[in-house]
């Protein structure tokens, strides 16, 4: 396990906390060497030399997503560094703009920033790893979506509604591109796949546990992580939250030769709470 993937380039978007930095332990534990990107400068410095200290060949940088340029120049100095990319992990993601957790509704802004992200940075992404993909015909992307991308289900969870806001209806975009996307590339070889993560403690998840409690009193006297914690058991049967390493390691088998026939598909990991 340890040489699964000795001499691949896993290249991840959004790499220095949380799902991102997760997968990357993983492949890094399995030999592969990491072009990491992320807009946090300092974190990244932190991981590369963390990274770095195990023995992993890592490269990193700061780029936007939405900067299709930026993540063309990031893409180049990867494949100059390290002659390919073998893996692609579109993680890079956004949830709402500035205040987000204090609002009841979302705004424009919200809108704007989330679809620019997930989607659009989404796009950038793979746009400029396909045509080198394309060239060697070989590859795997990965891309990390959400169980909120699925068909919605009816009255959301105390406080604000989670049927329509735009982090669900920008990863349902990212189900959809994913079945696309693998339509486009499979002749070339090329496997695309897409995870939906359950929860998380993440940055992310905070922010809805700090909105669920500002705008509901039934969470009034709670602290955010439980909040958390409490809906997870209510809605959970596995009773417990996911961590980064278990998407990582969902990602690591789509990204295997042990995934080589499938493509096109959107793999919970959930602990059961959505069931198709």
């Amino acid at each position: 396990m340890n040489d699964q993937f000795r001499d691949k380039v896993v290249f991840i978007t959004g790499g220095v906390r949380g799902i991102g930095k997760g997968t990357a332990e993983v492949f890094s534990e399995r030999g592969a060497k990491l072009a990491i990107s992320d807009l946090d400068s300092e974190e990244l410095e932190r991981l590369e030399t963390e990274f770095s200290s195990k023995g992993t060949e890592i490269i990193t940088d700061k780029v936007d997503v939405t900067v299709k340029e930026d993540i063309e120049e990031f893409v180049k100095r990867t494949i100059n560094e390290f002659g390919k990319i073998d893996v692609c992990v579109p993680n890079a993601g956004a949830i709402g703009s500035s205040g987000f957790s204090d609002r009841k509704d979302y705004n424009d802004e919200d809108w704007d920033i989330t679809y620019k992200v997930n989607v659009k940075g989404l796009v950038n992404t793979t746009d400029s790893v396909k045509g080198h993909m394309i060239e060697r015909e070989s590859g795997k992307i990965v891309i990390v979506s959400s169980q909120g991308g699925r068909k919605p289900r009816g009255v959301g969870d105390k406080g604000r509604g989670n049927v329509l806001n735009p982090y669900l209806v920008s990863k349902a975009a990212a189900i959809q591109f994913t079945h696309a996307l693998a339509i486009e590339l499979g002749r070339f070889n090329i496997n695309v796949n897409t995870v939906c993560p359950g929860r998380l403690w993440t940055s992310f998840w905070q922010k809805i546990a700090e909105n669920h409690k500002a705008l509901n009193p039934d969470f009034a006297d709670m602290d955010p992580y439980d909040i958390f914690v409490d809906q997870i058991k209510s809605n959970f049967p596995l009773g417990r939250p996911q961590e980064p390493r278990d998407i990582g390691n969902a990602i690591a088998f789509l990204a295997s030769e042990d995934a080589s026939q499938i493509t096109g598909q959107a793999l919970n990991v959930n602990g059961g709470n959505i069931l198709d």
